[in-house]
């Protein structure tokens, strides 16, 4: 998967050839990935393959998941000129992509990991890009909610509008999804979180709840239904995410970490 996806990204930069290499003659040449601003690495499974496919050599001076700050040198390229000027942008395009969002993740882990508290990510990812970004959340310490619909039932507002009786779906849908699969219920306030727990939801996601609120609801949850896991959720944001996570919720999922990163700075220079 990971293959066929560099080699679609390969062809929308370079179409028909790269028409550098029709007025130059390929020499051996060398390059270093310098960071221009502070961040966390996020790529090296991508990368790595492009290389095996391009035929470059990667010397990697940071790894997945590590830190780096402004000037250091992420990695040295070697190979011929024509190769290396021809990935240039295909290379830094998922470097940046993948590292801003565990660039931004990494923040978010560090407020809630002293809480013991699990960050997650959500489906909130751009059209065919869902493997990739979730995998720039995982490695800046996220955990991954659903990867698609297949994953879990997840009830959410819009779906409890067409259920009649929630409880009788409840035990029907038992019968019909797969033995290891959860069902997550999704809840506005204390009294449908409630609910949703004495029907037999696995997970709750406590959704646009303030952190007060959810306090209550999950000292219900460890009195009376101690199994059953709480999510939070809904515009929870680094200013606001310390607060949720000190409640004891047992998650708090974000699309943020993906559309709200901004690119870091990194460039390619030739030595």
């Amino acid at each position: 998967m990971i293959e066929q996806f560099i080699r679609e990204v390969l062809a929308e930069d370079v179409g028909r050839g790269d028409l550098y290499a029709r007025v130059s003659d390929p020499v051996p040449a060398s390059a270093k990935i310098i960071a221009k601003s502070d961040g966390v690495v996020a790529g090296e499974a991508y990368l790595s393959v492009l290389s095996h496919i391009e035929g470059f050599v990667i010397a990697w001076h940071k790894h997945d998941g590590e830190r780096f700050v402004k000037g250091e040198v992420l990695m040295e390229l070697s190979g011929d000129s024509h190769t290396l000027l021809r990935i240039e942008r295909t290379l830094l395009n998922m470097l940046l992509h993948a590292s801003s969002i565990a660039t931004l993740t990494r923040q978010y882990v560090d407020l809630v990991a002293p809480y013991g508290t699990k960050l997650l990510d959500t489906r909130k990812t751009r059209p065919l890009l869902r493997n990739f970004e979730k995998y720039a959340t995982r490695i800046g310490g996220a955990t991954n909610h659903r990867m698609g619909l297949d994953d879990a039932l997840m009830l959410k507002d819009t779906h409890l509008k067409t259920i009649d009786n929630l409880e009788s779906f409840m035990a029907e849908a038992r019968k019909k999804i797969p033995f290891t699969s959860k069902i997550e219920i999704e809840a506005e306030d204390f009294e449908m979180a409630k609910k949703a727990m004495e029907v037999g939801a696995d997970i709750v996601m406590c959704d646009n709840m303030s952190p007060e609120q959810l306090g209550e609801v999950v000292a219900f949850k460890r009195e009376n239904y101690p199994s059953v896991l709480l999510e939070a959720s809904g515009n929870i944001t680094l200013d606001t995410i310390e607060s949720y996570a000190k409640t004891g919720v047992d998650a708090i999922s974000t699309g943020s970490m993906i559309h709200q990163a901004n690119w870091i700075d990194l460039s390619m220079k030739m030595d």
